[in-house]
């Protein structure tokens, strides 16, 4: 998400002047720090970042400070960093040309609706296309810093996405990647009066572009994976088999205390329907460790889940208190040292498992879309299931979906030759 809105400010910025990306600080007219709040840490890293780019920039350089970070800390950046020149909140991406050169510039409405804005043309990658389909997030999770630095859930209307998908893959990709806080939930808010269309039906919608190959998602919610929705992600064979299924905690009392909606039982009941009716699918999973008030009893849950569903990709965190969030006054909250502990047991048993999985993916096959090139004669891509592969190849492979044998196998990526 983040990515597609740095490629939305790029797109926007080159309607009125002609920039150019640079990896060189020294030879940047304007460096632009796109921010997460999340977690803590990006948080902390911004202001050192700031300070690394203002001593090595040139003078007439100028900083901006956007996204979620911007969001919710507004002019307190630029109060406690006064080199930087505006501040862009995440929900403002389209107003970039406003604040550019206006300097002390502060956007950061959560209330402005880009759900129908029309951003110009520009991707990192033309292989491969982003596409956001919803902005903002309605949910309450008490963990989360989303709502308030993105604001209200706005779906964006299916005649644009279809718009803009079909103007990707007449520029060359046969792959779309749908962007939204919870894609399943997509539907409920629109700002305009379009028809009713629920995700499912989006994605038969998309189904139809004609040169479009692969569609992927991120992320659904567990709470709306009806058995529609499932079947259609099992059935379409547009969809890549792989999915993104957020637990956060295995324990039933957490996630009410999380405010995520379903119990421990609903999340094992949708990832076994995922299983039986896509058997050759990938689930991968969003954890919190330390979660406040979490007991032993609670984390032994999260270990069941990891046991039961064996994800194939975990994203495992140490709980981070947040601003504007509900938990961070919590008076239960769990001691760094005991989360730690915790994040380490659930990141080695998970690192084991994976060992054994990737292992079993010695001698088999995939269909791998290759969209990026790599140092020393190699090239990657992704199966159909999400395994970054790497073969040896050149760029007459780019946008190319061939037979790749593994050879070759590691925990992180696997190696293959063509066939």
């Amino acid at each position: 998400m983040n990515v597609r809105d740095s490629e939305h400010m790029i797109a926007q910025l080159n309607q009125k002047e002609p920039y150019e990306l640079t990896d060189k600080i020294e030879d940047a007219d304007l460096i632009i720090i796109n921010t997460c709040s999340v977690r803590e840490k990006p948080v902390a890293k911004l202001f050192s970042e700031i300070g690394v780019f203002n001593k090595h920039k040139k003078p007439s350089a100028k900083i901006g400070v956007t996204g979620c970070t911007a969001s919710h800390l507004g002019d307190e950046i630029i109060k406690r960093a006064p080199s930087v020149d505006f501040v862009l909140g995440a929900r403002n991406v389209s107003k970039i040309n406003e604040v550019v050169d206006k300097k002390h510039a502060v956007e950061v409405s959560i209330d402005h609706d880009e759900s129908t804005y029309e951003f110009g043309e520009y991707r990192t990658n033309p292989f491969k296309a982003l596409v956001n389909i919803s902005i903002g997030c309605n949910k309450s999770c008490t963990f989360c810093i989303v709502p308030a630095t993105r604001g209200e859930e706005i779906s964006i209307p299916p005649y644009l996405i279809i718009q803009e998908i079909t103007k990707s893959v007449d520029l060359g990709a046969k792959e779309v990647m749908l962007l939204g806080q919870n894609v399943n939930d997509y539907g409920k808010n629109f700002s305009t009066s379009d028809e009713p269309c629920d995700f499912t039906r989006l994605l038969q919608k998309i189904s139809k572009i004609e040169g479009l190959e692969r569609i992927r998602f991120t992320s659904p919610h567990p709470l709306h994976m009806d058995d529609a929705f499932l079947e259609e992600f099992a059935y379409n064979p547009k969809i890549c088999k792989q999915i993104h299924v957020p637990l956060q905690s295995g324990s039933t009392s957490l996630l009410k205390s999380m405010k995520r909606g379903y119990s421990k039982e609903w999340f094992l009941n949708r990832c076994e329907k995922i299983r039986t009716l896509c058997p050759e699918a990938t689930i991968s999973t969003d954890i919190i460790v330390g979660f406040p008030g979490e007991s032993d009893a609670d984390f032994e849950d999260t270990m069941d889940v990891l046991e039961k569903v064996k994800f194939e990709q975990v994203f495992s965190f140490r709980y981070s208190p947040r601003p504007h969030t509900k938990a961070a006054l919590f008076d239960n909250q769990i001691e760094a040292e005991a989360a730690s502990k915790r994040l380490t047991r659930l990141q080695e048993r998970h690192m084991e498992m994976l060992s054994e999985m990737m292992d079993r993916q010695l001698g088999k096959m995939h269909r791998v879309y290759f969209d990026e090139l790599k140092p020393e004669g190699r090239i990657s891509g992704r199966s159909d299931d999400g395994k970054l592969i790497f073969v040896k190849g050149s760029e007459e492979l780019l946008g190319q979906i061939r037979n790749v044998k593994i050879t070759h196998t590691s925990r992180a990526a696997l190696d293959g030759e063509i066939v």
